[in-house]
């Protein structure tokens, strides 16, 4: 505070004896004081306190203006050109420049008024001048450029500071018209552009454009009296033929600049540029830089595409066309209510221009920036659309050559044409027309594919498409493509022959059959279509293949609304068709035989297209699939995958009994429960062989929860085999509730995104906890063990209903098989929990009528006669009591005989 105190009064004495002193006198008093500004300055961290600011920015501005002209004074370009430099430099004889230079640098930066005390100075026009000749002039090197190029660097930038603070304000643009130099430097950078000095160019177009976005009608004026544009747009058809495309886009954009900034003032200049063939330049830039690999980092590229698209909305008088609205249309689609924001198009000829390099060059980055182009003149107004396809149709033409444009621009395209439905709500009807055309000619496979796709989310919209598609012959279109991909199938099965297009024909089969399944959901009409067609015999080839498998299985759910009886025998029979290790198949395909049987009215076509025999049929495939440990083929598979296969399995019977009297009635009197109870303990977790258990004393009894508890949510370890005699006996507990069916103890494996198989999973899966459920995509939920709850308050205490009396039987049946040698302690202890159990299940009067009818009586003594001929059995007094349970309801006396 004390020096800027000091410097403001000796700048006070400074101001009273400047009238008196000659200019010599005068300059040199200003120059001494002027480090001293510096220093405090610096002192303070770049803060100024200095009461009169505004004069000393004027005597500094002016003091320094007069050594330019004085440098430039009567001097050829190159003299004026080493003067400048020799003025500015910051050491040597000429020092005083630079401190002048950067003294207004720092002063620039103050204040606004003090900034207008500087364009007062006359300095605007004074450093247009030397930004004219650094640019058009450049000097030699010499061996001493190295040294000095850190100076010149730093001289360069506060030059250029200088300039962008006084040429962004109004009143700089209006002082700097009166050195006739502005037109000068415009007209250079687009006839001097390859001779000019290079360490200059980016800084003299940075200066244009901050003098561009802040014209006045006066500089406007002014550049067009000069015809400025209409000359530079000359010079740069001439740059056009000897630079490279990449540098006269660099010259084109500042040129263009003026053009577009003027136009919010006047039309002046953009009506000189249009008239003087400026479209037609900008064309034949951007054209010119097809295939440059540096397009995609070329801001200048970037910046004329911009402004093209900017240039759009430039126009007197609004666009009027009237289009035909082509019928149907989605429901919430209204053209005469849509809004207009204001940002509509008004000039064609800029989109012209767009649209000309589209259909003419196929490089990758000038297409994609166009094709976002359009994508931004449409979130501007929605009616953009409209106006734009109703007069140029860019869209319904580049629909023709899209086929022939990379990759990457293919998808970009369509997913252009996709907003038109999804953000627009519009149904364009003929752009549909001919991307579906481009589908059935199939030129380039991943454009077809990218083609489908669009329409698939489409028709994932709205119910609409589907009968829209179906009415252009779309979709038997996509039926006869792929009734010749499944005989290709049919007849290749079993062979792996080499083929190079295969991973892109696959994905394009596998989005067709999405497309056909998307069209035929919820559309009885459409799968009608299919039927007529006679493609079900063909559909049903494309279950085999796991990349396949979900569409059609949703396009044969769809057939089973029209007929489940066709449904099922084909499931079903895909089901007993299937070799013992397609385990994914047949795991896929009782998911949606599940949610067809959530129909009632499917449970008659499940019966009698023996889907009972067929599911059981799965279980004694498994024969000795869970053993302890893995043999065989087994071992690879991994015992989670097995569980999950008889969890569906029973699921599946379970949803078929749910409230159907006639098939629980086949059920039971076809001795399926007894089929079922076998099928189950020949799985390798129940004991099988003859030999007969010993019966030991047990040291703790724990009940079956408690047994459930320490499987699937304690610490305490059980043996692999008694885990997954748990895990089974648990899914039979279910199902004698009738709730098996509703219960969702997986999650859905897609098979779209695992990667991970089970056989590269089994061994890890045999280590870990708990039992066999430790794949990410099946893991158990909480609510798998949380459905038991409390044992003591949600098993011993509760009444249970009995829905399905014949699992009951089952689990009776598989009670003498809850054994393994080594573990005689442990399988009584479990065989004892399993009868307290079964014992709680029949608790009530209703459940042991419903099981005496049931035949559990009969189940009881020959499942377990050797604990009913030995009093010192442990299952004997257990038995016993649900024996004497049973028989107060019993209705068959031969049975208690």
């Amino acid at each position: 505070t004390l020096l800027w105190d000091t410097l403001g009064k000796q700048f006070v004495e400074y101001e009273q004896v400047a009238p008196f002193l000659i200019p010599e006198e005068q300059q040199r008093r200003l120059l001494e004081f002027l480090p001293l500004f510096l220093k405090a300055w610096e002192q303070s961290a770049g803060v100024i306190v200095f009461p009169n600011i505004q004069l000393l920015a004027s005597e500094v501005s002016k003091l320094l203006t007069k050594e330019i002209k004085r440098k430039l004074n009567g001097k050829p370009a190159e003299e004026a050109r080493l003067a400048l430099e020799q003025l500015l430099k910051q050491k040597g004889e000429a020092g005083d420049g630079h401190l002048l230079l950067k003294s207004v640098y720092l002063l620039s930066q103050t204040d606004l008024r003090t900034m207008w005390n500087i364009i007062g100075s006359g300095l605007p026009a004074a450093l247009m001048q030397c930004l004219y000749l650094f640019f058009t002039v450049p000097l030699k090197k010499t061996s001493d450029d190295k040294e000095t190029s850190e100076d010149d660097a730093q001289t360069q930038k506060m030059l250029v500071k200088i300039m962008l603070n006084m040429y962004k304000e109004e009143q700089g643009i209006e002082e700097l018209l009166a050195a006739d130099k502005l037109q000068s430097l415009i007209i250079a950078t687009s006839s001097l552009w390859d001779q000019c000095s290079h360490s200059w160019k980016v800084p003299t177009g940075c200066v244009l454009r901050t003098i561009s976005k802040a014209q006045t009608k006066n500089s406007i004026v002014y550049l067009q009296a000069v015809d400025c544009i209409k000359i530079t747009v000359q010079n740069l058809f001439t740059l056009a033929d000897t630079l490279p495309a990449c540098d006269v886009c660099e010259a084109a954009s500042i040129v263009l600049c003026f053009v577009k900034d003027s136009y919010p003032v006047s039309s002046a200049l953009l009506t000189e540029f249009e008239n003087n063939d400026g479209y037609q330049l900008l064309l034949k830039i951007l054209l010119g830089c097809e295939g440059l690999q540096q397009n995609e980092g070329n801001p200048y590229l970037d910046e004329i595409l911009d402004m093209l698209t900017c240039l759009t909305t430039c126009g007197k008088t609004e666009l009027k066309v009237s289009g035909n609205i082509v019928h149907p249309q989605l429901p919430h689609f209204d053209f005469e209510r849509t809004q207009s924001s204001g940002m509509t198009v008004k000039n064609l000829q800029p989109f012209q221009v767009l649209q000309s390099i589209f259909q003419r060059s196929n490089d990758q980055h000038l297409c994609g920036r166009i094709l976002a182009a359009i994508g931004t003149i449409w979130a501007w107004d929605r009616v953009n659309f409209f106006l734009l396809e109703w007069t140029l149709q860019p869209i319904n033409q580049f629909t023709d050559i899209i086929h022939f444009k990379p990759h990457p621009v293919q998808v970009q395209f369509f997913r252009l044409v996709e907003s038109i439905v999804l953000d627009l709500s519009y149904v364009p009807h003929e752009i549909l027309k001919k991307v579906q055309y481009l589908i059935k000619e199939n030129i380039v496979p991943f454009c077809t594919l990218t083609a489908l796709q669009c329409l698939l989310s489409m028709t994932q919209k709205d119910l609409l498409f589907s009968d829209i598609f179906r009415d252009s012959g779309l979709l038997g279109l996509l039926l006869a493509l792929l009734r010749k991909e499944a005989k290709i199938l049919r007849k290749s099965a079993g062979t792996h022959l080499p083929n190079p297009k295969e991973g892109t024909e696959k994905e394009l089969n596998v989005v067709m059959l999405k497309m056909v399944a998307a069209l035929t959901a919820r559309s009885v009409r459409n799968t009608v279509v299919l039927k007529d067609y006679g493609m079900v015999p063909y559909i049903k080839i494309f279950l085999d293949d796991e990349c396949y498998r979900s569409s059609t299985l949703s396009i044969l759910e769809q057939l089973s609304v029209i007929n489940y009886d066709e449904y099922m025998s084909i499931i079903i029979g895909a089901l007993c068709s299937s070799t013992q290790w397609e385990l994914h198949l047949k795991l896929d395909l009782l998911k949606s035989l599940l949610r067809i049987l959530e129909s009632p009215k499917s449970h008659s076509a499940f019966r009698t297209c023996s889907g009972f025999n067929g599911l059981l049929s799965l279980l004694s495939d498994m024969e000795g699939a869970l053993q302890d440990p893995p043999s065989g083929q087994w071992a690879a598979v991994g015992q989670n995958c097995i569980l999950e296969l008889v969890f569906y399995a029973l699921q599946g019977i379970t949803a078929a009994l749910h409230l159907d009297p006639v098939n629980s009635t086949f059920f039971q009197r076809n001795g399926l429960f007894e089929k079922m109870a076998e099928d189950l303990g020949s799985l390798g977790c129940f004991w099988t062989e003859g030999k007969k258990p010993v019966p030991v004393t047990l040291e703790k009894t724990r009940t079956f929860a408690e047994f459930l508890d320490a499987a699937f949510c304690s610490s305490q370890p059980l043996p692999e085999w008694l885990k997954n005699c748990i895990w089974i006996l648990n899914f039979l507990d279910h199902m004698v509730k009738g709730t098996l069916h509703q219960e969702s103890y997986f999650k859905e494996r897609n098979p779209e995104m695992e990667e991970v198989r089970d056989d590269q999973e089994a061994p890890q899966a045999q280590e870990e906890h708990p039992v066999a459920f430790k794949r990410p995509v099946n893991k158990l939920p909480a609510s798998a063990y949380m459905l038991w709850g409390n044992p003591e308050e949600k098993l011993e205490m509760r009444d249970c209903t009995i829905v399905h009396p014949g699992a009951v039987c089952v689990m009776v049946r598989l009670l003498p098989k809850l054994y393994k040698e080594g573990y005689a302690q442990l399988s009584q202890e479990i065989q004892c929990a399993l009868v307290d159990h079964i014992q709680s299940l029949v608790k009530s009067e209703k459940s042991r009528q419903v099981m005496c009818e049931c035949g559990l009586l009969s189940t009881v003594i020959t499942s377990c006669q050797d604990a009913f001929c030995s009093d010192s059995h442990p299952l004997h007094l257990p038995l016993t009591r649900v024996f004497e349970k049973l028989a107060s309801q019993a209705v068959e006396p031969h049975v208690l005989r």
